[in-house]
C-alpha cells in the first residue's frame, strides 16, 4: 500500500478495467483483456491497492459530476441529491453487502467535500473484500449517471480509456 492518498497507476486501471466487466456493454475481447489486466495488478500489488484505485476513482467521478453540475440555484446538492441517488440504486445489485453501505456512503461524502477519498478510507485501514466489490458497483453507478448526463452510452469509458492510453505512452 502506498501513503498519502497515492495509488499505483496500474491499480487506478484495474479498477476502470473492473468497470469494464460489470459494464454489459464491454464487448467479450474487451472483457477477457480487462480480467487480465485486474489479475495482472492484484498479481503485483494486491487487492488492497486495486481497490484503493477504485476508491480514487470514485473520488474523480463524484468530483467531475459534481463540478458538471454547475452552480445557481438550481444546482442539486450533493449531500441530498447525488449520494442518496447512487446509494438507493445500490440493492440493484444482488452482491451489494449491504453492511458496506455506511463506507462507501463516508467515502462519497469525503468526494462531495472535496477530500482525498482515499486518504480518508486509508484512516480507517484495510478494505476488506466485501467492501471492495460494493465501491466497484459505486463506480459503475456513478459511470452510468455521468453517461446519462452526457446523453451518450459510453462517454466515460471513452474517456477514461483515452487517458490511461495518454498516461501509457507518456511513459514510455
Amino acid at each position: 500500500m502506498t501513503n498519502d492518498g497515492v495509488v499505483v497507476d496500474e491499480a487506478i486501471r484495474a479498477a476502470w478495467d473492473s468497470y469494464r466487466v460489470l459494464e454489459k456493454r464491454t464487448s467479450a475481447e474487451d472483457r477477457q483483456k480487462a480480467q487480465e489486466r485486474v489479475q495482472a495488478a492484484v498479481d503485483a500489488y494486491g487487492h488492497e491497492e486495486v481497490s484503493r484505485g477504485t476508491v480514487f476513482l470514485v473520488g474523480v467521478l463524484t468530483g467531475y459530476l459534481i463540478a458538471e453540475q454547475g452552480v445557481g440555484a438550481d444546482r442539486p446538492d450533493p449531500l441530498s441529491d447525488l449520494i442518496p441517488a447512487v446509494i438507493r440504486r445500490l440493492p440493484t445489485f444482488e452482491m451489494a453487502d449491504p453492511v458496506q453501505v455506511p463506507m462507501v456512503t463516508g467515502v462519497l461524502m469525503a468526494a462531495a467535500m472535496g477530500m482525498d477519498t482515499v486518504a480518508w478510507r486509508d484512516q480507517f485501514g484495510r478494505v476488506p473484500q466485501e467492501e471492495a466489490l460494493v465501491h466497484s458497483f459505486v463506480l459503475w453507478l456513478l459511470a452510468d449517471l455521468f453517461d446519462s448526463m452526457a446523453e451518450q452510452p459510453g462517454t466515460i469509458d471513452r474517456l477514461m480509456r483515452e487517458t490511461f492510453d495518454s498516461m501509457a505512452a507518456e511513459g514510455s
